[in-house]
């Protein structure tokens, strides 16, 4: 009997495709190919309701049929979970991947998240045997070290990673030095209360200096830098016949066109992403 894989999707929460390049990760070329792609949505709830349907961030074709593009995307999951045989129709009527590898591949099936709008009270925590809102929003090496595998069964692991979310912040960095943005900085303030939105900000009068803008940027550049090395380490942890998927779940504004942050924004470069992939042994 063929071991199905281990599965692991890890979303950079606001990580955008260049921040993500100008970082030069060094660990997360080791799946793949990274690829520019794009995401269904500009929000981090919408965004992995769409992963979690199995529709991963798409790369744009032409001259094709949604429809049937769908279908194609879908079939990838053959690969991800070591399987030949699953369609899309699989996933019908529910359209859901963790009830679906929970109950028809007999997998064990967790999520481990950083944005309160994730909550396991939300709609999101369907199919799941464990689903854990983190005690800090930027604590990536947290959840590595309470992942666990079973040797009777697959797992699948949803990791939602803060550290590249605003305020862009390292594990142990004070929040005093945390940047101040009015109506963003609550969002973590008060992440007991389950807390959200503020992700657009717009000021009266003067917007933010290019200084800051720029400084908000590498803030995020370094968090990739930093979250190379935890995964890494979660790499080395990872049981042999796993397949992992590292993406984000939209991208971010620095500025551009007078924007800043994400939600409510139609820009490319709020939905622009990095995509990368593959078996690590």
């Amino acid at each position: 009997m063929i071991r199905r894989n281990n599965y692991v999707l890890v979303v950079l929460d606001s990580c955008r495709y260049d921040s993500f390049i100008k970082a030069r990760p060094k660990a997360l070329r080791k799946l793949g190919q990274v690829e520019r792609r794009w995401s269904y949505a500009s929000w981090t709830a919408p965004s992995h309701y769409n992963l979690l349907m199995g529709l991963m961030p798409h790369l744009s074709p032409t001259h094709v049929f949604a429809s049937e593009y769908y279908k194609r995307d879908f079939l990838k999951f053959n690969e991800r979970l070591g399987c030949t045989d699953i369609e899309f129709k699989a996933l019908v009527p529910r359209l859901y991947l963790p009830p679906f590898l929970k109950e028809t591949l007999g997998y064990s099936t967790h999520a481990m998240v950083s944005l309160p709008v994730l909550n396991p009270k939300t709609p999101i925590n369907v199919g799941f045997d464990s689903f854990r809102l983190m005690d800090q929003h930027n604590d990536m090496r947290a959840m590595v070290r309470a992942m666990k595998f079973s040797e009777e069964k697959p797992s699948f692991y949803l990791l939602n990673v803060g550290e590249t979310h605003y305020p862009y912040a390292l594990p142990g960095e004070p929040e005093e030095s945390w940047p101040r943005i009015h109506g963003v900085h609550g969002v973590f303030k008060h992440m007991d209360e389950l807390l959200v939105g503020g992700k657009l900000v717009r000021r009266k009068g003067k917007f933010f200096d290019e200084a800051q803008l720029r400084a908000l940027r590498h803030r995020q550049v370094k968090a990739v830098k930093y979250l190379d090395t935890v995964i890494e380490e979660m790499f080395d942890l990872l049981p042999p016949n796993t397949y992992v998927t590292i993406t984000s779940d939209h991208g971010e504004l620095f500025g551009e066109e007078g924007y800043f942050g994400h939600g409510p924004i139609v820009h490319e470069k709020v939905l622009e992403v990095p995509f990368v992939e593959g078996k690590l042994r």
